[in-house]
């Protein structure tokens, strides 16, 4: 989800930071955080081995070594295809990344990612993997994001009409800013329809949760959830039901196909190794075969993106360009987004247990009662474990676990252990929840903390959130490559919280695995009785 729609909703989330222009001081650290040193880099890497770190003005310097990276990609042809197996079937992605860690003893190294041969022109890169080298992919003047959306291959164009679409820009591009302020637009437009828009849809979607967990001991979350989150989207952002039209409730079952047809190198789906390896992972599935299914989609946002399109046009945006990237932001970004973080939530607060969830019920209603039943942005702003939540979610398992960019120049990044020498050209890749589960930002890394982002402290913490492809607390603009509608995704999973504790005191579920994200299956629903 990392680059789905924004955050110009004339709604904050944030009501008292400060404008992204102005130069604000320094945080306050957080205890659990390590205090950084300040860094002067006194030559350039092509001249000198050394970092020189200053602990405080007038004090003596102590030299740094600059290090190579570590590691290398073993054979040509045969060093991406063994790492490819490891990554997919010999270890998987987690184990993957720590055997090498510990090999090199450094969470900076070299190795090959995925698809790698025969897909990707080139599978080399230098992995980043905490939470302090990890940053340098969010800044676009040192590396480059064309390109790179899905990492050291790119999809082909006839899966997005022939356009390269937003995601894949890079800021230096002309489109980028044209097509970012178009999806800034849709989110600004559709703004007063999202509350109510949302109520309705997911209180249809809880009704058919109960229906079948009434009938069948069970309801099934995701696919029920998947249909609602298109519906909702279609009916805030483009002002119509979906169900009322030729897509009825199909949109789901296209976009799943589509959207495997875009990232299939990526994904392991169960099947024997090798015959998944060389169907999945060696070769590009035709575009051809989901031509139809795609059309489809396209055949819904030309007819009802009217307005939209009016604007698309004075920003110098063709129609046909423009419906191209709506139906992106919408069912891969914004679509795809929902899917795995509903999904997410329901699985986090469910494992939590009775305890948390009636605290979360207990929160929201009071403050809905507080106002006489109606919900306001500030009354969302004050429901403090209910935002907590969200971003705990957000950081112990990240919609998108992959970030690349390309040095633009010869770099110095830095671990939280070492100072590495990165060449122009080289690619950085970045797997996030490496970085947002890192022990040395956060106490109690690897668990789930409900009541982590709370207080003073916790907002400390959340420049350390890094889901959107760049820090909660900077703010997504035309100029960068942060995701579009980082606030609109955190809103939308407050209000999923709020609707569903509103009807809701607790919840048991069962949880399976998907090729993409987390399978939910509801097995309990208790009313709510305060």
């Amino acid at each position: 989800m990392a680059s789905s729609v924004s955050c110009h909703l004339s709604i904050s989330l944030h009501p008292h930071r400060k404008s992204s222009t102005a130069k604000a001081s320094p945080p306050a650290r957080s205890p659990a955080i390590r205090v950084s040193k300040t860094r002067l880099i006194t030559a350039s890497v092509s001249q000198s081995t050394d970092l020189v770190v200053t602990n405080q003005p007038g004090s003596k310097p102590e030299p740094t070594r600059i290090r190579e990276v570590p590691g290398d990609y073993g054979l040509p042809i045969f060093g991406p295809i063994k790492d490819r197996l490891d990554y997919f079937y010999n270890q998987g992605a987690e184990e993957f990344f720590k055997s090498r860690m510990r090999k090199h003893n450094s969470t900076v190294f070299r190795v090959n990612m995925p698809p790698g041969s025969f897909i990707a022109e080139n599978p080399n890169v230098v992995a980043l993997l905490d939470g302090k080298s990890f940053p340098v992919l969010f800044d676009t003047d040192k590396v480059e994001k064309k390109n790179l959306f899905t990492g050291t291959y790119m999809p082909s164009t006839e899966l997005t009409g022939g356009y390269r679409v937003l995601s894949y820009l890079d800021p230096s591009e002309p489109k980028h800013a044209m097509l970012k302020n178009l999806i800034f637009f849709v989110l600004k437009s559709s703004r007063h329809r999202i509350f109510p828009e949302f109520r309705a849809t997911y209180s249809n979607l809880f009704d058919e949760l109960e229906k079948e967990l009434a009938g069948k001991g069970k309801a099934d979350f995701s696919g029920t959830g998947e249909t609602a989150a298109f519906e909702f989207l279609a009916r805030a952002m483009y002002g119509k039901n979906p169900k009322e039209t030729s897509l009825g409730v199909d949109a789901p079952g296209l976009i799943s196909k589509w959207v495997f047809f875009n990232l299939h190198p990526l994904l392991s789906i169960g099947l024997p190794k090798l015959l998944e390896d060389s169907l999945l992972h060696s070769f590009r599935l035709p575009p051809s075969l989901v031509k139809s299914d795609y059309q489809r989609l396209y055949d819904f946002f030309a007819q009802y993106s009217g307005e939209i399109l009016a604007e698309a046009e004075k920003l110098g945006i063709s129609r046909d360009e423009a419906i191209h990237n709506l139906l992106f932001a919408t069912c891969f970004n914004t679509w795809g987004g929902m899917k795995i973080l509903f999904s997410n939530l329901m699985k986090q607060i469910g494992r939590a247990g009775t305890r948390l969830q009636t605290r979360l019920a207990s929160e929201i209603r009071s403050e809905i009662a507080s106002n006489g039943g109606d919900l306001t942005m500030a009354m969302i702003e004050r429901m403090e474990l209910t935002k907590s939540v969200v971003y705990e979610c957000l950081r112990i398992e990240p919609p998108v676990s992959a970030q690349y960019g390309r040095a633009k120049r010869d770099l110095v990044v830095e671990s939280h252990d070492g100072a590495f020498r990165v060449r122009a050209g080289e690619m950085l890749f970045g797997y996030q929840p490496f970085a947002t589960k890192d022990p040395r930002i956060f106490d109690r890394a690897e668990e789930f903390v409900p009541e982590r982002f709370v207080g003073p402290e916790g907002e400390r913490l959340l420049r350390h959130v890094v889901w959107s492809n760049g820090p909660e607390t900077e703010a997504a603009t035309a100029e960068n490559k942060q995701c579009a509608g980082k606030d609109f995704v955190v809103l939308v999973a407050r209000l999923f919280l709020i609707e569903f504790f509103r009807r809701y005191d607790s919840f048991d579920i069962e949880v399976g695995s998907s090729a993409i994200g987390n399978s939910i299956t509801v097995t309990s629903l208790r009313k709510a009785s305060f």
